[in-house]
């Protein structure tokens, strides 16, 4: 306990792994560790431990010897007389006002293993707290990726973004040529140059959405991470599914049967008798010799034994709310790993047919590029004119567009497919 408290207040205090440009790109694994550390819940993990501890260590206090003070004071209609007249003896009767202050010192000898299974509650209890913790940093997760991803493909739309534009200057220059030898109209160089500027506008609207992730990236991640900041593409390392769930909440049921479980062993415990040995100490009038009205002080000493036999009458009933919550717990992790299994269900399907998208975009956009170029040639011979070549630019664009979007969302199904089994 004492190793688990001191690992929690570490957790908490140590300083967070702190990211700069400096490092280089910030991958995927990082942002994980950044989120986790600067997400508010974290912080419970140290006070869950140490409320355990002292929890525990309190318990442990019912093993001392247990002081008790009392007083009394007291005034009775009427006492106990002995009606006996002798020459020369009499026995005086107690006084009706009566004081005892008393001090009773209780050593538990035998509790049944009440304290001891009290103990492992609060023990089992904290670990499902804790564990509760362990699921909400692991769901963060997916809000990680989302954010993540997103930056990424902003990233990619603004490299296509760039090829296009050079693709539009270079008609530009070739236009330029022949509006200047007055070999062209004017209007087809400008149709390529309004193009080019709504190119620019593209670039701007998708450069603004990149900040604004970045922006929600840094308030994860607890870092102030610069407009430009570059993210790492994370590899494809090649999907193989599996049928194996490694999902903290696993654990978290798990967890939460073992503290099931301990109240039947609480149960059994508070069932059981009690032995204690007391000594009591006292000061008063009349002491235990009743026949002397003085104040006096006096003292018991012996064993106590109890037995409450009122439990037995709900014990059944107990036991059998036990086996109830037991099934719940059974049924919740049934539900669970069934949502969890449709879901990668649904992304092996996703996965497999991005695959397959994938794999014709090259040959689409390898088909278009020489569209292009071919059309690059017809312009610079006004056999075309610059709406002819803009129609095949946009064309390969968004080829390049759909591959792009396609790659993007293969990448998210895989990293989601990994963090949906626990593998992430």
């Amino acid at each position: 306990m004492v190793k688990q408290l001191k690992a929690g207040i570490i957790g908490v205090l140590a300083p967070a792994f702190l990211w700069s440009q400096n490092n280089g790109p910030l991958n995927l694994q990082q942002a994980y560790e950044l989120a986790q550390k600067n997400y508010p819940v974290t912080k419970q993990s140290g006070l869950i431990a140490q409320t355990a501890s002292l929890t525990i260590d309190n318990l442990s206090k019912g093993y001392l010897p247990q002081v008790t003070l009392s007083g009394q004071a007291t005034y009775q209609s009427d006492v106990t007389k002995v009606p006996i007249n002798l020459p020369g003896f009499s026995i005086e009767s107690p006084s009706k006002d009566q004081y005892k202050v008393v001090a009773d010192l209780n050593q538990l000898i035998y509790d049944g293993g009440a304290i001891r299974q009290q103990k492992a509650v609060q023990q089992l209890n904290a670990n499902v707290e804790e564990q509760k913790v362990q699921v909400e940093l692991y769901k963060l997760k997916e809000r990680i990726n989302q954010f993540y991803l997103g930056v990424l493909f902003i990233d990619e739309q603004l490299k296509q973004v760039g090829l296009a534009s050079q693709d539009i200057q270079i008609g530009i220059r070739r236009v330029q040529a022949q509006v200047d030898n007055g070999t062209i109209l004017r209007s087809n160089l400008n149709v390529l140059k309004a193009e080019l500027l709504k190119n620019d506008q593209r670039a701007i609207e998708l450069k603004a959405t990149r900040k604004g992730l970045i922006e929600t990236l840094s308030l994860f991640l607890g870092q102030d991470l610069p407009e430009n900041a570059v993210l790492e593409m994370p590899a494809l390392t090649g999907f193989t599914a599996t049928a194996e769930v490694a999902r903290p909440e696993l654990k978290l049921f798990q967890q939460q049967v073992s503290l099931n479980n301990q109240q039947n062993n609480v149960i059994r415990s508070k069932n059981l008798p009690k032995a204690s040995v007391f000594v009591q100490g006292g000061y008063g009038r009349p002491g235990l010799n009743l026949l002397t009205n003085e104040f006096d002080l006096y003292y018991i000493g012996g064993v106590r034994f109890n037995w409450s036999l009122s439990g037995l009458y709900t014990k059944k009933k107990e036991k059998q709310i036990v086996e109830v919550n037991k099934r719940v717990i059974d049924i919740q992790q049934e539900t669970f790993l069934l949502n969890t299994n449709t879901q990668l269900k649904q992304q092996q399907s996703d996965i497999e047919k991005l695959q397959q998208l994938v794999a014709t975009d090259d040959a689409i956009i390898d088909l278009r590029r020489q569209v292009t170029e071919a059309s690059k040639a017809q312009l610079e011979n006004a056999v075309i004119t610059a709406n002819d070549y803009l129609r095949e630019v946009n064309a390969e664009d968004a080829a390049r567009q759909m591959r792009i979007m396609h790659q993007v969302q293969l990448l998210q199904a895989e990293i989601n497919y990994q963090t949906i089994s626990g593998k992430q």
